[in-house]
């Protein structure tokens, strides 16, 4: 029996514009549509099929606020059995330190755990360094950047591909794995599932339920801020040059004075 946290994130879908809030520069969650994002759902698709293989419960766990629902009853509806949700207005603008120990204190929620699956990173942020801190904090071995994951009894094998070659990986359970985006592709929902998702128990915490205190989390403690942010200027039209004979001397001065040659 495997028993396996899934962690996911709802995050500002990459086709809509992004911006930042003029109030903090935090990112505005509310310009832009909200899906569940996609290395993630690669995760859930992980350990539903280890789940598959054998027998366990595979629960979803999630920072973010009340909207963040959706994303969760997403993964729900792909199979995962239940969920924690943590929602709290003292989380706004935390930075990866303080999510990382969130996201810790709900897993240790979770009695008996034996796997934690996420993605290596989220689109809006891609920091890729809460997996690594999450299992620091734990106090777990981490098996980052999977593209091949396999449970065998009590321990675990992973391969990672790189530009030189296969990494073999192998730890005891209980782990920290983190998959990237060519590990599967995955399942779509059923309309049963969909419909399962609904009675399926999502239990909302706070940072207090967590046990830890609102001044070591949000934007006022973020050992990282945005202090100042402008759009990208529009594309200017580029300079011409009129080829009177002399076309290729204009073209070798202009990029003498771009200092590309």
């Amino acid at each position: 029996m495997t028993n396996i946290v899934v962690l996911v994130k709802q995050v500002p879908d990459t086709y809509s514009e992004r911006k930042l809030s003029g109030a903090d520069n935090t990112l505005d969650r509310e310009s832009a549509d909200a899906v569940l994002d996609e290395i993630n759902e690669k995760a859930v698709e992980e350990a539903l099929k280890i789940k598959e293989a054998g027998e366990g419960e595979v629960t979803v766990v999630s920072v973010g606020p009340d909207r963040a629902t959706d994303a969760i009853r997403k993964a729900l509806s792909m199979g995962a059995d239940k969920a924690i949700h943590v929602s709290d207005e003292a989380l706004h603008g935390s930075d990866a330190i303080a999510t990382a120990k969130v996201l810790a204190a709900a897993i240790s929620k979770v009695e008996g755990f034996d796997l934690v699956i996420t993605g290596n990173e989220a689109s809006d942020g891609r920091g890729g360094a809460v997996p690594a801190i999450i299992a620091e904090l734990l106090g777990l071995p981490q098996l980052t950047h999977v593209n091949e994951l396999t449970v065998e009894g009590t321990s675990i094998k992973a391969d990672r591909y790189t530009e030189d070659g296969v990494t073999h990986l192998e730890a005891n359970l209980p782990a920290v794995v983190s998959v990237g985006e060519k590990i599967n592709e995955p399942r779509y929902p059923s309309f049963k599932g969909i419909m399962a998702a609904k009675k399926k128990p999502v239990e909302t915490l706070t940072v207090a339920d967590l046990g830890l205190d609102a001044g070591e989390v949000g934007l006022g403690n973020a050992w990282s801020s945005v202090l100042e942010a402008s759009p990208k200027p529009p594309r200017t039209a580029g300079e011409r040059v009129e080829d009177e004979g002399d076309g290729g001397s204009k073209v070798a001065a202009y990029l003498v004075a771009q200092k590309l040659i």
